[in-house]
């Protein structure tokens, strides 16, 4: 059970009172495994405060619910950054990008849940997609300048993101579905899939679609190149 006793913030500290709100909301949410716990209500009495304490930090219980699940936000940048750490190839260093978003979403699936798979009526990015979609963009566009990829890394960026996210979303909300029992190798795959999709394509002139057999072709040659080149 979350642990109710906190020492009484002093007069006027209100950045205290604020924190000790959101660490039982986080501990609260952990417990439970879903934002509706998160009531106004609830939180303020496990926090030992009254209900129009937290109103005066929190707006309502969605204001409340983003600002627990932006605590872990900052993590996402630093594991993006360690997952690249060492690799000097823009394009390994995508597919290094996508496998700790995918991951990173896993471990948080209640936090991904909430900032990333509501609708969003707000004129304005929310911060959250907004951090993910830079850290996508700055893989991206690394690969434009290295020639890998060609294009504006933007539009690039949101086709690599829509993959991630949609296997990440997937994954979350559709447990049920016959996944393989080997995630890391599925992850794996879907990332490989939308880069090596995405290299190709964006090679390709306009809105050309190869022939079966031309591609058949093409994709034997390529994979042969690579076996070569991987063996010296």
């Amino acid at each position: 059970m979350v642990n109710t006793k906190r020492a009484r913030a002093r007069p006027g500290d209100g950045a205290k009172l604020r924190e000790e709100i959101l660490r039982t909301a986080e501990r609260l949410l952990a417990e439970s495994g879903t934002e509706e716990a998160l009531t106004l209500r609830a939180v303020a009495k496990l926090a030992s405060v009254t209900t129009p304490s937290v109103y005066l930090h929190f707006s309502g219980k969605e204001a409340l619910v983003e600002a627990v699940c932006l605590r872990v936000w900052d993590e996402l940048g630093t594991r993006i950054r360690d997952a690249c750490e060492g690799t000097s190839d823009p394009f390994v260093t995508l597919g290094q990008c996508g496998r700790a978003y995918i991951h990173f979403a896993l471990e948080h699936p209640v936090q991904y849940r909430v900032l990333l798979m509501r609708p969003n009526d707000a004129e304005a990015i929310p911060p959250a997609a907004e951090a993910c979609f830079r850290h996508m963009v700055g893989a991206v566009t690394a690969c434009v300048e290295n020639g890998v990829l060609k294009g504006d890394p933007e539009t690039l960026a949101l086709g690599m993101w829509s993959a991630m996210h949609g296997c990440a979303s997937l994954l979350i909300a559709q447990p049920a579905l016959p996944w393989p029992d080997d995630l890391e190798s599925f992850v794996n795959h879907i990332v490989r899939v939308a880069g090596f999709g995405s290299a190709l394509q964006s090679a390709l002139p306009g809105a050309a679609v190869p022939r079966s057999r031309d591609l058949a072709a093409g994709m034997d040659g390529l994979a042969k190149t690579m076996r070569q080149r991987g063996a010296r």
